[in-house]
């Protein structure tokens, strides 16, 4: 009998940079910051300085945007912090998915 062809699979659609971003946040962020930002992750345990409540409102009002964007992809030494706070080389050159990262740690701000 004839064998039919067969056809590979769809290519998976590229995930959307918020969807990216929730990824990351729950694989990277979440281990020190927590899963609500406020600091409290399971690898924050005698982290010195404790990581950043990403929470408080009133420490939001006081960066930048872009402030957010430099620590999420070069770490805290780009911005005069803690070394504890890792760089993401990998997310420089995609400008989407930090833009998304931050807009994360915003959605965070409890008042």
């Amino acid at each position: 009998a004839p064998v039919a062809p067969v056809t590979p699979p769809a290519p998976r659609p590229a995930s959307s940079p918020a969807k990216l971003a929730e990824e990351i946040f729950v694989s990277r962020c979440v281990t020190c910051h927590g899963p609500r930002g406020k600091g409290d992750g399971p690898g924050s345990l005698g982290l010195v300085p404790p990581p950043r409540n990403l929470s408080d409102a009133t420490w939001q009002a006081t960066v930048t945007d872009d402030y957010l964007e430099k620590i999420i992809a070069y770490g805290g030494i780009a911005v005069g912090k803690s070394a504890g706070m890792p760089p993401n080389p990998d997310l420089m050159a995609k400008k989407e998915v930090v833009a998304a990262l931050r807009a994360k740690v915003r959605s965070l701000a409890k008042p």
